[in-house]
């Protein structure tokens, strides 16, 4: 596998390009490759951080038949097969910025109990989570809430929702602008998903 030496504007420009086959072919060829390098760097740090053997899933898209992929990923979850129905820890990037998340997804089974523990334990997430870090509600969006703006009573609607709706999420983690320096770098950012990962294993644990 290639080493990781950062991303390059031309990564990102990627996602303007037309066309299914055309957008996937060259995010097979250029974007996929240094996502999974920069997983597969990160996999025994994390199998080491959660006790628990990390495995790497490169995004295939394989069911899209006409829109091409906006955004596209890796993940780490402590299953070979899969990662959607577990916690996961994922690496990606849409055309405007890389985001680096601990997720919850709507297919996972574990979503209920995992809202109802964080619930029981609001303020700790409150204080585990850096300011400067950001929440999602749903993956396939590029939409996100500072922690910042996270309230006691903002916190406990978005755990009810997990709980009780379908389709809900819960990501948290970061989000670089594409002309951040530090994606230019590639020991700094694998450094980087390192402590970010880190910082966010108190919510991994919570789904235990």
């Amino acid at each position: 596998m290639s080493e990781f030496n950062g991303f390059t504007q031309q990564d990102f420009d990627v996602f303007s390009i037309n066309g299914l086959e055309d957008r996937m072919a060259a995010l097979r060829e250029n974007v996929s490759p240094k996502l999974e390098a920069v997983a597969a760097e990160l996999a025994a740090d994390l199998t080491a951080m959660t006790g628990d053997e990390m495995f790497v899933h490169v995004a295939k898209h394989a069911r899209r038949t006409t829109n091409p992929p906006n955004d596209t990923w890796a993940a780490l979850a402590a299953n070979k097969r899969g990662y959607k129905k577990l916690p996961h820890f994922q690496v990606g990037m849409w055309g405007t910025h890389v985001f680096v998340w601990f997720a919850v997804i709507y297919e996972s089974p574990i979503k209920e109990n995992f809202a109802e523990t964080l619930l029981k334990n609001r303020k700790e997430v409150q204080s585990v989570v850096p300011n400067e870090f950001v929440w999602s509600l749903d993956h396939t969006k590029p939409d996100i809430i500072p922690h910042t703006e996270v309230d006691d009573e903002k916190l406990t609607e978005m755990l009810n929702r997990l709980k009780t709706v379908k389709k809900a999420e819960l990501l948290c983690g970061i989000t670089l602008d594409r002309n951040d320096e530090r994606l230019q770098d590639g020991q700094r950012f694998i450094d980087l998903c390192r402590n970010t990962f880190e910082t966010l294993l108190p919510l991994y644990r919570y789904t235990k």
